[in-house]
């Protein structure tokens, strides 16, 4: 597997004061700008984009007198990229713990992932009401700095089993529901319609994760993914659903469920399951970065000298990622070799079900476990979906026009005129190598300047 990030361009030290912009101020005028637009179409070439009050107000008409100019030359203007399944609140440094779920950790997430050109995460369960809901509605009002947020609030598992309470130290009732009986899985989706959740979240599979003779969790059984998924759908609400083997994707789809919140892994797709999938419009995540992060660090150190790859890591993470017995310990347990399996099965699946017509989102699971980080992990995605086959306009738009269509945001994710004004822009062409997304030049929110790309806070090795 050849691993092409990006070395040079990135900030090494605190940067500079940002421009003095704001959504009141006068027009800015993108010029001489390669543009790629999210919806899939090819990249047009010197083109003038200008903005004003937090929205794109023209695409490809001169400039109006007054406007600020930012010369766009040598560099790629797109759409900010939205991730469709993430999670806050559950990592800090090197575990994942209850204690973890604060305002200041959510935040500083958050404004890791604007720095990484994500400006919409959807958090996709494992949160605690009501400090998500109050997050969810500041972000949503532009109130912190950082990627605006969305997502699940609870979320649905079983009794003793996904998600484990081991990967979350203190993981409570308060953070996932897991009912024993229909009427108590209504009850539990109730609630969280009633706190106002863009959808519902199900763990539904043992968790093995392709280990072979690997420790299982129990399953949820189907009467209560069938109540959960009918009571969703009752209020309008979606649902998504974990999965890792075929048989189980097969059986939530057929249930009603709307998005498969991972790729299938355990083997290759086959007929019925596309025909199911586009017969019923659901949504596919791959997740193809969840299995890498297992090994990925363990097997090439030398990336926690990439400037890129480091900002995304706090000083207790990188001592440990840093380790050589860690790194040992790590490339020495089953899960390694599974994971390495199971990302060439996702891969291999992916291909084929884009190639199919079915409707595919974007997403990592970054968020969840430590080396899961939150912004890079969005650009290894990529990385991991141009391997995967797709060309790397065809990744982009999964990252922007369609993942803005799986949450059902028709204000993002393209540029269009009237749309938000969320824009990344890298140096070089992404749409000829994808390691150019890695080279962030500027990100735009709401109009506003808020970043040049993630700031290096300490060396690596």
């Amino acid at each position: 597997m050849t691993l092409r990030f990006a070395f040079a361009g990135f900030l090494l030290a605190a940067p500079a004061t940002l421009m003095a912009c704001t959504a009141q101020a006068e027009p800015v005028a993108f010029d001489h700008a390669r543009l790629i637009d999210g919806t899939g179409d090819p990249v047009r070439e010197n083109v003038t984009v200008v903005i004003n009050d937090g929205r794109i107000v023209s695409i490809g008409d001169p400039a109006p007198s007054g406007a600020e100019h930012v010369d766009l030359s040598g560099k790629t203007l797109l759409p900010a990229l939205i991730s469709d399944h993430s999670h806050v609140g559950i990592i800090k440094g090197t575990s994942g713990s209850n204690e973890n779920y604060t305002r200041a950790n959510i935040l500083a997430a958050l404004k890791q992932y604007s720095d990484y050109g994500v400006l919409t995460v959807t958090a996709l369960g494992l949160n605690r009401s009501p400090l998500f809901d109050d997050l969810r509605r500041e972000q949503h009002a532009g109130k912190n700095p950082g990627a605006d947020l969305f997502g699940v609030d609870q979320g649905i598992g079983a009794p003793n089993g996904a998600p484990p309470s081991a990967m979350v130290k203190g993981l409570g009732p308060d953070q996932v529901y897991r009912p024993t009986t229909p009427q108590e899985a209504r009850q539990d989706v109730d609630r969280m319609v009633a706190e106002h959740t863009d959808l519902v979240k199900l763990w539904v599979d043992d968790f093995r994760n392709g280990v072979p003779n690997g420790k299982t969790l129990p399953k949820m059984s189907p009467d209560i993914y069938r109540a959960v998924i009918d009571e969703a759908h009752q209020h309008n609400t979606r649902v998504a659903v974990h999965i890792h083997d075929l048989d189980i994707a097969k059986a939530v789809v057929d249930a009603g469920a709307n998005i498969l919140a991972h790729g299938v892994r355990d083997q290759p797709v086959d007929q019925a399951l596309i025909d199911a999938v586009k017969a019923h419009g659901v949504w596919y995540i791959a997740t193809l970065g969840l299995d890498e992060a297992n090994y990925l660090f363990a097997e090439h150190p030398e990336l926690l000298n990439v400037p890129f790859v480091a900002a995304a890591i706090d000083p207790a993470l990188m001592a440990q990622l840093s380790d050589a017995d860690w790194r040992k310990q790590t490339l020495s347990k089953p899960l390694v070799a599974a994971s390495h399996t199971a990302l060439a099965i996702n891969q291999k699946n992916l291909l084929t079900l884009y190639r199919a017509g079915v409707k595919v989102g974007f997403g990592t699971d970054s968020g969840a476990a430590p080396t899961r980080l939150p912004g890079f992990a969005e650009h290894r995605e990529l990385a991991l979906t141009v391997e995967a086959g797709l060309t790397p306009l065809e990744a982009i738009h999964l990252a922007t026009g369609n993942a803005a269509e799986l949450l059902e945001l028709e204000d993002r994710g393209v540029l269009k005129t009237g749309k938000r004004a969320d824009l990344l822009i890298v140096r070089g062409a992404p749409d000829q190598s994808i390691a150019d997304i890695d080279q962030v030049d500027q990100v735009w929110q709401r109009g506003i300047l808020v970043s040049h790309g993630p700031v290096v806070r300490h060396q690596g090795l």
